[in-house]
């Protein structure tokens, strides 16, 4: 259950979003926009999501805003470092709001993404940039496909990913 209060987004046994103080601390101007999708994409904890998924986030809680904004504000968002933007399958952007250190999971069967964990930060120890560089970041996605699925010509092209995280891939795959 959640409720709005101000530019604060309540969700039960969490702390109050603080959606202007958030933006304004990464340099953004908390623009009616940017506050509401703000609210719609952490409101909800940890997750990965597209800008279709957001957009329609944002038109069933009856914010008007159009696709281009979404990925104007998301690929803003990326930029300063607000959330990780993945590019997983093809064209599409996959946006994480864990900005953590972390890897992971694409199941090509549903089109989900799911954390790894921080065990597979350790892939990278043993990689030294070339001379006059130094290593950012690691991002390691480890594309999965059901067992068999590839030699039995069972595996269909996988569907776009959205905003589905473990749970909905586990009823995906039942």
């Amino acid at each position: 259950m959640s409720e709005t209060k101000g530019n604060d987004l309540c969700v039960a046994g969490r702390p109050p979003f603080k959606g202007r103080a958030m933006l304004e601390r990464y340099g953004l101007r908390a623009t009616r926009q940017r506050l509401g999708l703000a609210k719609l994409l952490f409101g909800k904890g940890d997750r990965h999501l597209t800008a279709d998924a957001l957009a329609s986030e944002a038109q069933a809680a009856r914010m008007p805003a159009s696709l281009a904004t979404v990925y104007n504000v998301l690929n803003l968002f990326a930029q300063v470092g607000l959330i990780r933007s993945l590019a997983i399958e093809g064209g599409k952007t996959v946006f994480d709001t864990n900005t953590s250190d972390h890897s992971h999971f694409f199941y090509e069967d549903t089109g989900a993404v799911t954390d790894i964990g921080p065990s597979c930060s350790r892939v990278a120890e043993g990689i030294e940039a070339p001379e006059g560089y130094e290593i950012a970041r690691v991002d390691l996605v480890v594309r999965l496909r059901p067992k068999n699925a590839a030699r039995d010509g069972a595996f269909a092209r996988p569907r776009p990913a959205s905003n589905l995280d473990a749970q909905d891939h586990a009823e995906a795959a039942e």
